[in-house]
């Protein structure tokens, strides 16, 4: 019997703003097309999360206590971003992953990269090899959401539209509350994010199994 193809599904936290990101927390979570979730991994990044000037401005900065009851307890792993690097390699060369997927997946590239450049002076400049498929779940839930007659409702109905172009919002936490119809309200933390954008991953790929998924296309 074949095995399942497997999709890693990565979710970063970032400081630092939005043109250069430099990311303190990485999580992932090997799943495949169905949503079966195999294994999740989740790292705090030292050289960032420990220096007190860049995490002044990191988004959802009020979190670094909870960070750190998870370190403690084993939850997540305290480590510097090359090891955690090389941790998401052995997930990928172990479950023989070419697929990696975010939502937004633009910005979680762009983190990577940055963090990468930064921490080695652009030594080293590409996180992934040239090999590995990118996936955007916004690119996928755009064509599969956003025509999507029920779901407009549902956004208008209560209040999720983008404040300039009043169209319905497509973010992973209205998907995830859509999906399941509850109030879900985001973590933004890593691995935890990775658990909800599964779900819009594969319910993506089971409305169309057609989607382009691609963040770049050739």
């Amino acid at each position: 019997m074949k095995n399942p193809e497997k999709i890693l599904v990565i979710d970063t936290e970032t400081t630092n703003g939005f043109d250069d990101p430099l990311c303190y927390d990485i999580g992932w979570s090997v799943i495949d097309r169905t949503g079966y979730v195999y294994s999740i991994e989740s790292y705090v990044v030292s050289e960032i999360f420990l220096d007190p000037q860049l995490m002044e401005n990191a988004f959802f900065a009020e979190k670094a206590s909870t960070y750190w009851e998870d370190i403690l307890n084993g939850q997540r792993k305290l480590a510097t971003f090359n090891e955690i690097r090389k941790a998401m390699m052995r997930t990928k060369r172990k479950n023989f992953i070419k697929v990696v997927c975010a939502h937004n997946a633009r910005f979680d590239y762009l983190s990577l990269t940055c963090t990468l450049r930064f921490l080695t002076s652009s030594k080293r400049r590409y996180f992934f090899t040239r090999k590995t498929e990118i996936w955007d779940s916004l690119k996928m839930a755009r064509q599969v959401f956003g025509n999507d007659p029920e779901y407009i409702s549902f956004c208008f109905e209560n209040g999720y539209v983008t404040p300039k172009t009043h169209k319905a919002q497509l973010t992973a936490e209205v998907l995830y509350r859509y999906l399941t119809g509850s109030t879900f309200t985001e973590s933004h933390t890593g691995t935890e994010d990775t658990l909800i954008e599964k779900e819009i991953v594969t319910e993506c790929l089971k409305r169309n199994p057609d989607v382009e998924c691609r963040l770049w296309v050739d």
